[in-house]
């Protein structure tokens, strides 16, 4: 799809939260009460990304169209407490409804599994709502898998069951 690719910058946090918000109301829809996702806030979310934005251990990567963001990702050292050393996360993956399925979401995701390579990591994992067939599909095709691990979100979910991933590097 032709989608420019970057590191993203504090100046990325609006369009960041733009992206995460119309991401969420479109991927989420019937996974996610519509309550939840009608409250969502493109100005909470900024002011969440600024700070995530200016932590040095988080590396954050923006797809763009032109000067238009359509995807975003991220990557840090896992933040799981059974994690076992070398393990990185990939915190965040998502991308707007009209570049879905078009080769954006893989871009970003290479992006991030190269940063936490780059950074010395030999396995990664991610959470995804366990009822997300569609990301838990994306990630299968990745290499991916289940770890046998679960939870509830614990950003902006409602307490919604979610599974861990992993994979090697």
């Amino acid at each position: 799809m032709g989608a420019e690719v970057r590191p993203a910058t504090p100046q990325d946090a609006r369009a960041i939260a733009e992206v995460r918000v119309a991401s969420w109301r479109w991927a989420y829809r019937g996974l996610v009460p519509d309550d939840v996702l009608a409250g969502m806030s493109v100005a909470e979310s900024e002011a969440g990304w600024r700070g995530i934005l200016a932590d040095p251990a988080v590396a954050v990567f923006v797809a763009s169209l032109g000067d238009h963001a359509v995807g975003f990702a991220s990557s840090c050292a896992s933040r799981d407490a059974d994690a076992p050393p070398g393990t990185g996360e990939i915190g965040a993956l998502y991308v707007v409804e009209e570049v879905a399925g078009t080769g954006v979401g893989s871009v970003l995701m290479t992006a991030a599994e190269d940063d936490l390579r780059s950074s010395g990591h030999v396995r990664a994992t991610l959470w995804v709502l366990a009822s997300n067939d569609r990301g838990r599909g994306f990630y299968e095709r990745r290499g991916w898998r289940w770890d046998g691990s679960t939870g509830t979100h614990h950003v902006d979910c409602a307490g919604l069951p979610v599974v861990r991933y992993a994979r090697p590097f």
